[in-house]
């Protein structure tokens, strides 16, 4: 949890509770098995500014050329993240550096892009002074913006911290070319319980292909959620799932820290949200995170934070894999251990071509790294719910905390990326030993 970027302000409320980088619990899973002949590859490390990005956060979009995108949070030429492009040789063109002004600071989103090839994000900060400066200081309550071809950036809309959100992450495209996203605060103001009291619980918005952007839903806390996750699924109705990390029920200084343990909820069309799990904290989880993979019998899948084996982590947990039906059970179909088989995902997973689970652990796996908390794994779930280890790493050359959805080829082969490990004489922030790398795993 030492290195973890998720929200500043709920970073620092999670880092003096759970001390995520103190020992996790060093049993191993007896269920969890080592992948073999599986071939690692790096095909970059970021060196930081100026000539190069540093942390890679979010996921990569994979084009039909086998060429990747992604944003990092830090480095580039005025050290407040880059766009970047890698081709399939491995090379890295810095397609866009901000200048943490109103361009926006600290990219912590995916990209999608258009039928023109234009690339579409969000930074968490930069825009201009927003109404929580107690959250943000000077520097912003983000932005969404649109990187043309060229590499010319055009903000398509600066958030102010009110009831139009703050700080947002995570981009989903229709196919209209509207963009969907979520603010972590912001929206109502007077949301109840929690740290982000007077701050807002954050909004799932809509803008148009002009930048114009409605606010779809603004959550209230009790008994909707608060602090909605990066990534929304939209289905064939137009139907929005997602999940918000707090909130849900009523405060309980025994449980979650107090603030509630989180949601999984649907958005209708006409702006009507149903809560369709609200996680205790136990065994079922805690901090639920997408993106939510939906199959054609209505199920969804996640992945939480914390929760599950509360023998790990100083009783906190170290999150589980879920299964949501259409009526609203909740089936745990892994519980992670924090030893060999990863602790702590901080984000959602996706299929692979044969159908199971593909995902990544932040922390765990091998426990002689990051001082007994282990520096992650990439993770195989199958259908009989059996967990492969497909990679472990050591917080060298291969990296560390990786905090990225898995993105697969036609091929089958799994690109993703670490906010840490690499090239050791870089560091930012929030990881001091290394820059963090891309990678690709051939099965």
């Amino acid at each position: 949890m030492k290195y973890r970027i998720w929200t500043f302000i709920t970073a620092i409320a999670l880092l003096a509770a759970l001390a995520v980088t103190g020992r996790l619990a060093a049993q191993g899973n007896q269920n969890s098995k080592q992948a073999l002949m599986q071939t690692f590859t790096v095909l970059h490390t970021f060196t930081g500014s100026p000539d190069d990005g540093a942390g890679p956060y979010s996921n990569m979009l994979l084009d039909v050329n086998g060429t990747l995108y992604g944003t990092t949070i830090f480095g580039g030429l005025y050290g407040f993240g880059t766009v970047f492009m890698l081709d399939r040789r491995g090379k890295e063109t810095v397609l866009y550096s901000f200048t943490g002004g109103a361009d926006g600071a600290l990219a912590n989103s995916n990209l999608v892009r258009d039928e023109e090839g234009n690339l579409y994000g969000a930074t968490q900060n930069g825009g201009s002074a927003c109404a929580a400066s107690v959250l943000y200081g000077e520097n912003g309550c983000g932005v969404v913006f649109k990187l043309d071809s060229s590499g010319n950036e055009t903000v398509l809309h600066t958030f102010s911290g009110g009831t139009d959100g703050g700080f947002p992450s995570g981009m989903t495209m229709d196919h209209e070319g509207n963009i969907y996203g979520i603010t972590s605060f912001g929206g109502n103001m007077n949301c109840s319980g929690g740290f982000w009291a007077g701050y807002g619980c954050g909004v799932v918005f809509k803008l148009d292909r002009r930048g114009n952007e409605t606010v779809l839903y603004s959550f209230s806390g009790v008994p909707d959620g608060a602090l909605p996750f990066s990534f929304l699924t939209i289905d064939e109705r137009g139907n929005i799932y997602g999940a918000a990390q707090f909130g849900g029920s009523s405060p309980n200084p025994e449980v979650c820290l107090g603030n509630g343990c989180g949601v999984v909820f649907k958005l209708d069309r006409r702006g009507i949200q149903t809560v369709l799990y609200t996680f205790t904290g136990g065994a079922d989880g805690f901090l639920p995170n997408g993106p939510l993979l939906l199959d054609f019998q209505g199920n969804l899948y996640g992945t939480s934070e914390y929760g599950g084996d509360l023998t790990c982590n100083s009783g906190s947990g170290c999150g589980v894999v879920f299964k949501l039906d259409r009526r609203g059970i909740q089936t745990v179909l892994h519980s992670f251990t924090g030893g060999a088989d990863g602790a702590i995902p901080e984000v959602g997973m996706t299929w692979d071509l044969e159908g199971n689970l593909l995902g990544t652990a932040a922390y765990g796996g091998d426990l002689t790294c990051n001082a007994g908390a282990g520096c992650g794994v990439v993770f195989k779930l199958d259908r009989k719910n059996r967990e492969t280890v497909l990679h472990t790493f050591s917080g060298l050359a291969d990296g560390a905390f990786p905090t990225a959805i898995v993105t697969v080829d036609p091929q089958g082969n799994l690109y993703s990326d670490t906010l840490a490990g690499g090239d050791l004489s870089c560091g930012t922030p929030y990881a001091p030993s290394g820059c963090g790398v891309v990678f690709k795993i051939k099965p």
